[in-house]
């Protein structure tokens, strides 16, 4: 066991396999609405009482460098609310839904979406999937004592940031994924390596761990760029690359890894001369499919998350029969099933009756993995510790998951990656 020191706790990663860690536009929805009436402020976050309807609002990327998220992000939640509604909703009453884009950091669309979101009285926001752009909004929503519910934010500035108590996250802080990829890229024998990122939040703090890591086990960054993922041309960012001859090359981005890729190619790095990493941002299933065949082939890449079981995908597909990616799908549908539970638990809808149970009822109870199994039991008087399809989400005290799975994807000739990984590995952060 391995013990990493973030800000005001430590991770411990095991691996899940031999191999030891040495080092992850306003679309409509239902038209229900709630009338909420704010009471005097609290010491953490403003008093709220709801109407008995439990409203949630979904800000997930429709638009934007993230944009192949947003359809099993989406899909996620839809397939959760169904389940609810069907088991009777919460308190008593269906659950509302308006959907909405997150866009990302080059416009306005998020903050434009959480205003859309607060007038419809929303109880809790689910998104963004950007961390940066959640980092733009969360005052916004926090202060609305609306509970801020991210499925896919990873960068670690959330374990501290000020939040009123209402922020939390099913995806894990990056410190666990970038350890995982470290240890992967030196167990796969690469001694030098490169670092592209995008510089942001979420790349350059990723790109920090992976470095300590491939460091410390042995390895040796001999280049790293952190870019603008706005710049029209990457050519001579990898040229700095091309200079140093990486044996492996770890790139952490968006949908402009894209460009990154085809200038690696033309300069003569491609994946079967170089070993090529991705991470959660990039690893997508449509946005090299254009690209010749074979030119990702031998591709890793990291997605926080355990397997999403067949039966739970069948699901998804006739929820949304396009679904091709299933990327933090579970994550979601787990926050909308969590965020339900808890407005159960708290017998309230209002936002900080539900984030003072979010912990509650992820852990220390009696296991249950459905909505309906759950919340029967509550209604019985019955503690609960609801385990999602994300994996055993239990909350810690900054709202991170205290339990969390890293997957490690890779691709085939078609430039896309098996949807089963090669292996998974879990972590554990204690307090």
């Amino acid at each position: 066991m391995i013990r990493i020191a973030p800000v005001g706790r430590a991770l411990a990663v095991v691996a899940a396999t031999s191999l030891a860690l040495t080092a992850c536009g306003g679309g409509g929805g239902d038209t229900a609405t709630q009338a909420s009436q704010s009471a005097a402020p609290a010491s953490s976050a403003p008093a709220a009482k709801g109407d008995g309807t439990l409203t949630l609002g979904t800000l997930l990327p429709q638009t934007g460098s993230l944009a192949f998220l947003g359809p099993p992000e989406f899909a996620g939640v839809d397939l959760a609310l169904k389940e609810i509604n069907e088991a009777g909703g919460v308190l008593g009453k269906p659950v509302a839904k308006f959907d909405t884009d997150s866009g990302d950091t080059t416009t306005n669309i998020a903050s434009q979406s959480v205003d859309k979101l607060l007038a419809q009285k929303a109880d809790a926001i689910i998104g963004a999937a950007s961390s940066s752009v959640s980092e733009s909004v969360i005052d916004k929503i926090t202060g609305a004592g609306v509970v801020h519910f991210s499925p896919a934010n990873t960068s670690d500035k959330f374990t501290t940031i000020e939040d009123k108590g209402l922020y939390f996250r099913t995806s894990p802080p990056d410190k666990l994924q970038g350890r995982v990829l470290g240890d992967l890229i030196i167990a796969d024998g690469n001694d030098t390596v490169g670092i592209m990122a995008m510089q942001d939040s979420y790349g350059t703090g990723l790109a920090d761990q992976v470095q300590k890591t491939v460091t410390d086990g042995g390895g040796e960054v001999v280049e790293r760029v952190d870019y603008d993922p706005k710049a029209a041309d990457f050519s001579a960012d990898v040229a700095k690359l091309k200079a140093k001859n990486p044996k492996g090359i770890v790139l952490i981005g968006f949908e402009e890894t894209a460009k990154v890729v085809q200038e690696l190619v033309k300069q003569g790095m491609p994946a079967d001369k170089h070993k090529w990493y991705m991470v959660d941002g990039n690893t997508s299933n449509t946005n090299y499919v254009k690209m010749p065949k074979g030119t990702l082939t031998g591709v890793k890449g990291t997605i926080p998350g355990a397997a999403a079981p067949e039966e739970f995908q069948k699901k998804l597909t006739a929820v949304d029969p396009d679904l091709e990616d299933f990327s933090y799908a579970p994550e979601s549908y787990d926050a909308a099933n969590l965020i339900a539970l808890a407005a159960e638990a708290a017998k309230s809808d209002a936002g900080v009756d539900i984030a003072a149970k979010l912990m509650e009822v992820s852990k220390g109870g009696t296991k249950c993995k459905s909505f309906k199994e759950c919340v029967d039991l509550l209604k019985a008087g019955t503690d609960i510790d609801y385990d999602g399809v994300s994996g055993p989400v239990e909350f810690d005290e900054a709202g991170d998951p205290a339990v969390a799975t890293i997957g490690i994807y890779q691709y085939g000739d078609d430039n896309k990656y098996a949807p089963k990984a090669l292996e998974y590995r879990t972590g554990n952060i204690a307090g």
